[in-house]
């Protein structure tokens, strides 16, 4: 075994850490533990559950990166206490500063010009907003604004005057220009009401800092955000989508140019390797398949053969899975709801294959909207916890007009930020390719050739407008 290297996921749900090999990504080993649930978490607690997993781990380690859950609103006084909980990417509270901040400068074309995206209630700036405009006390205080990642790194460095992020993550706040690769500080100002301290923005590959291991100095890479680690891990190529179901359901694709969409579907953010990864967000995911379940009273296995035996379109039945309201369509108030109900259709089996249909819905949608931004799929591949259910994959293949992969269940962000600490430590203009990485062989993956039935998301889509007009 050579040198190893670590990454980290710290997720909404808990932290997972792996360590591979540096020159080969063979996995070593790996440990995880949990974070608290709410839209809104201490910091602290991201902190005991990283510095609970990393001893034991870190032996021959020579270099770690840090993925983690977007946009989350971390604020630091002058004296780097954190002033309040953070607010997460899921908090929708500050939906309605998102659409003032759209309204006040500039409009949707102006946002997506300027940051590659038009507000919503996830991203930093909206939230931001909303402390101003509900928290005024705090907001004044407001020295330093870091997001999850950038915070667990500085933690890790040992807290230096400066903290630095990367353009991925930072591509997802509102007030970074992926296309210029500059902070837009006039919209942090807007937002805000003062401009605070940023972290600065590293090279993709650069060494931000250090960390004491066991045997001496591990150096620490720029880390990124969840999907940009996740498409490290994976390789993405030009053609290459993901649909990525996790807390939250995600569709996105590597691109060689800057995506500014005025409609506010497409976030136009940057990758970890100084190319773009334009990309679409939903709220529901692997939670509308663990909701039916229990609505059921079957475990997911077995909801998968209930959904299954139903044929496409699930009798007549349409699942909106808005259960934590939504971001795409931007419906934060939004509420789920089953439609076409009749005696004839209310059964278990079709119950479960709407509830797959639902959450895939809106991701096949999300990968329309991609191709209206000039990417051209070629493929789809299904990663995230429920992409493991067996439904998922079959069911995928009848909303989408192009061949659905399944790569192995992996933990991509932490592998992703494991490969950027890697191409800390070996150098290089791209990153190193794995023999033994995470994705294994991919003539192995499971395929679904493309068996897209039109009139099944044209319910779906039909439901949504006729009750929200969206």
């Amino acid at each position: 075994m050579g040198r190893l290297v670590a990454g980290v996921d710290s997720s909404t749900q808990s932290v997972k850490v792996v360590v591979r090999d540096a020159d080969t990504g063979e996995l070593v080993r790996s440990g995880r533990a949990a974070h608290p649930d709410g839209t809104e978490v201490d910091p602290a607690a991201w902190i005991h559950a990283l510095d609970a997993t990393l001893p034991g781990l870190l032996e021959g380690v020579a270099a770690l990166s840090i993925g983690g859950q977007q946009h989350g609103m971390v604020v630091l006084d002058d004296a780097d206490q954190v002033i309040r909980p953070a607010l997460l990417w899921n908090d929708t509270r500050s939906a309605p500063d998102a659409d003032d901040l759209v309204r006040e400068w500039g409009g949707p074309q102006g946002w997506a010009d300027a940051v590659g995206s038009v507000p919503v209630a996830a991203f930093t700036v909206s939230k931001l907003r909303w402390l101003a405009r509900c928290e005024p006390e705090n907001a004044a205080r407001v020295a330093r604004v870091m997001l999850p990642h950038d915070f667990l790194t500085w933690h890790l460095m040992g807290r230096p005057a400066m903290c630095a992020t990367d353009r991925g993550d930072a591509s997802g706040t509102g007030y970074f220009s992926p296309a210029s690769g500059d902070y837009r500080t006039d919209l942090l100002s807007l937002a805000l009401g003062h401009e605070p301290q940023l972290p600065r923005i590293a090279a993709p590959h650069e060494q931000v800092g250090e960390m004491t291991g066991p045997a001496g100095a591990i150096a620490i890479g720029p880390g990124t955000g969840d999907n940009m680690g996740a498409a490290l891990a994976l390789g993405l190529g030009p053609g290459d989508v993901v649909i990525s179901l996790g807390t939250s359901g995600t569709a996105f694709a590597c691109s060689t140019r800057p995506t500014a969409d005025p409609t506010g579907q497409v976030a136009g953010f940057a990758d970890a390797t100084g190319r773009f990864l334009p990309l679409v967000c939903t709220l529901n995911a692997a939670r509308v398949l663990t909701s039916s379940a229990a609505l059921l009273g079957v475990d997911l296995d077995e909801l998968a053969d209930l959904a299954l035996q139903g044929e496409p379109g699930a009798g007549g039945l349409v699942l909106l899975p808005y259960l934590d309201g939504e971001r795409t369509p931007n419906l934060p108030h939004a509420r789920g709801s089953l439609h076409g109900i009749t005696r004839e259709n209310l059964t278990p089996a079709n119950v479960a294959r709407a509830s797959v249909e639902g959450m895939l819905g809106g991701l096949a949608d999300a990968v329309d909207a991609l191709r209206a931004c000039g990417v051209e799929p070629g493929r789809v591949l299904l990663v995230g916890g429920a992409a493991a259910n067996a439904a998922v994959g079959p069911i995928a293949a009848t909303l989408l007009d192009v061949p659905v992969f399944l790569p192995p269940p992996g933990e991509y962000v932490a592998d992703g930020a494991a490969r950027q600490a890697a191409w800390v430590l070996i150098g290089g203009d791209e990153p190193p390719a794995w023999e033994s990485g995470p994705v294994g062989n991919v003539a192995s993956w499971p395929t679904w050739e493309p068996a897209e039935v039109p009139t099944v998301r044209a319910a779906y889509r039909a439901a949504r407008e006729q009750l929200y007009r969206a």
